[in-house]
């Protein structure tokens, strides 16, 4: 009996570890070089950075620098040819089959055109670019794989679970934001682009699916205007972050703005909180009824 405690706990010892990972990996995609170096919504000190930098190449996802360059094409030419996964090609391609095919020519052509100086000036970056395939298999295959043998799990068995099972999940969990929020949803900010709000994909993908919001608002360090933290766990961690100093200059977009957008640009889906809230459909506060 002890001893079937005792694997029971080294079991349960070795998910928790494994499923950590899986949130760290997830987190340093969405808070790390989607918020922070995509979208500069905030800064960080050099551990916050240390730390995003090792657990995004742990997601191995690409270098930072063209994993930014990607995503700041993508939102200048969203859902064109220019889109490295761009919708409108069908869910499979957004979801996974962009990494599979060869580059559209004006995705390469208007990669060119952006921006990443920010990018190319900072030495942890440069370095990581630099030597990104010949730490990356290391980082994300074979540590998640050595950790839990330091308590006596078999290496295979780590291996599969917590390296090639927990990149996969990552991976695709992630990819539900270019497929999935970019197809499914409403558009209460602006009803004249594909991303969407999508409730689903913010669970699964620590808060990115507010999609709409945040095509139209991309420099908010929350990506979203509604929503508590068990619907956006990167907003969760980066207020955490910014409560012990290690993120600041936090950006985020002001109620009358928000209200001048979905008044001009939003598909009249944008929630309401109850009676008398100023986003209430007059037609709605009309029929009403009222004993």
């Amino acid at each position: 009996m002890r001893h079937f405690r005792s694997t029971s706990i080294f079991k349960l010892l070795f998910l928790l570890s494994a499923y950590l990972l899986f949130v760290f990996s997830s987190v340093s995609v969405t808070a790390g070089v989607h918020r922070l170096w995509s979208h500069r919504a905030y800064k960080a000190k050099l551990p916050l950075r240390i730390f995003l930098l090792f657990f995004y190449t742990m997601a191995y996802q690409g270098s930072v620098l063209h994993w930014v360059r990607d995503h700041r094409v993508h939102h200048k030419h969203c859902d064109t040819d220019a889109d490295p996964h761009n919708s409108k090609k069908g869910f499979f391609f957004a979801q996974i089959g962009w990494m599979l095919a060869k580059k559209h020519p004006d995705v390469i052509a208007k990669g060119n055109t952006i921006d990443v100086s920010d990018i190319l000036s900072d030495p942890l970056l440069r370095l990581q670019n630099k030597y990104y395939f010949h730490v990356v298999f290391i980082i994300c295959y074979m540590v998640p794989t050595y950790i839990p043998t330091l308590w006596g799990e078999e290496a295979w068995t780590a291996f599969f679970v917590a390296g090639v099972l927990r990149h996969l999940v990552s991976v695709h969990t992630i990819s539900l934001i270019n497929s999935a929020a970019h197809i499914y949803g409403t558009k209460p900010y602006d009803k004249s682009i594909c991303p969407a709000e999508n409730m689903t994909v913010s669970l699964l993908a620590s808060g990115e699916g507010f999609h709409n919001y945040h095509h139209t608002f991309p420099w908010d360090y929350k990506a979203a205007e509604l929503g508590g933290y068990s619907l956006n766990f990167a907003t969760f961690f980066i207020d955490v972050m910014a409560k012990i100093g290690w993120a600041y200059g936090l950006k985020t977009v002001s109620e009358d703005l928000i209200e001048k957008r979905v008044k001009k640009t939003g598909d009249g889906s944008h929630p309401v909180w109850g009676w008398n809230d100023k986003d209430m459909p007059e037609d709605d506060r009309k029929s009403a009824i009222i004993s």
